[in-house]
């Protein structure tokens, strides 16, 4: 993971999302690449039909924040001390560029992302301020690349004890190979299964031993489930393990389905205190 973006917007989880994605340049000498998120014609809602003044207000509002929102994120850069990518710097240690008047909305977002080893997003929220769920989902099934997902509390650290939560289905196999820059230098490996989760696959304790062929250190277990559901399990044994990243799959149920039953991608979606690396 070489290279990382970071679409930046005034939102309450940004420190979060920057101090995950510096602490992912520093794993990784990374390049961090930044740019104003903004709202795409398209997402706005006219209040005053005549003359469209309130589109144009409102665009001009929005690239000045966008140019805001670069200060942000030159300021965070500096303040952890990373280094300015430019033509004649040096290839190895994390650096940050900024993307100066990028096209508006989440569609461009993620045409973008497919040039990025991962991209890095805040957990979304329902309360006010909170990271748009539609910035989430453009990334993750229109980039064809992985997503990090930033806590609400910004991470000490990512990647030294990484938790897979499997369900042997093929949106998390690809999340585990997205994930493979973090598992060769994590400390602990472990993968959790859930007996009332899985779909037709391997196993957790497959998985492990596939994992170990490839020169890894990894654990693996299924859990009964009991009265918890898949998502409360995955998350309560990621934190008494101790886990800073979390590595899954996504919507291996369908969005409209986990929205009316709720599901594991929903529960974490919603409760995770780790950094959680998704694919789908």
């Amino acid at each position: 993971m070489k290279t990382l973006l970071v679409p930046v917007a005034r939102h309450t989880l940004l420190d979060s999302v920057l101090d995950t994605a510096v602490l992912m340049a520093r794993r990784f000498g990374a390049s961090i690449e930044g740019f104003g998120l903004r709202p795409a014609l398209a997402e706005y809602v006219p209040v005053d039909m005549v003359g469209g003044m309130t589109w144009v207000r409102d665009e001009e509002t929005d690239l000045v924040e966008a140019r805001d929102c670069g200060g942000l994120f030159t300021a965070a850069m500096e303040r952890h001390a990373i280094a300015r990518d430019s033509a004649d710097a040096a290839r190895t240690g994390p650096r940050w560029r900024w993307l100066p008047d990028a096209p508006p909305g989440d569609g461009y977002l993620a045409q973008h992302a497919r040039l990025f080893g991962a991209t890095i997003v805040g957990r979304p929220g329902g309360g006010e301020g909170a990271p748009r769920m539609t910035t989430l989902e453009a990334v993750l099934f229109e980039s064809g690349r992985p997503l990090v997902i930033a806590p609400p509390t910004p991470p000490g650290s990512i990647g030294e004890t990484v938790v897979i939560a499997w369900n042997g289905s093929t949106e998390t196999a690809r999340a585990v190979a997205f994930a493979a820059p973090f598992l060769r230098q994590a400390t602990r490996i472990e993968v959790l299964g859930v007996d009332a989760g899985m779909v037709p696959g391997p196993s957790a304790e497959e998985l492990a031993a596939a994992l170990n062929r490839e020169g890894l250190s990894a654990q693996g277990r299924t859990l009964a489930a009991g009265r918890r559901t898949p998502g409360e399990i995955f998350l309560t044994e990621a934190q008494e393990i101790g886990c800073d990243l979390l590595v899954k799959g996504a919507y291996t149920q369908s969005r409209l389905r986990q929205m009316i039953f709720g599901g594991a991608t929903s529960h974490i979606l919603a409760h995770a205190t780790m950094p959680v690396l998704m694919a789908h």
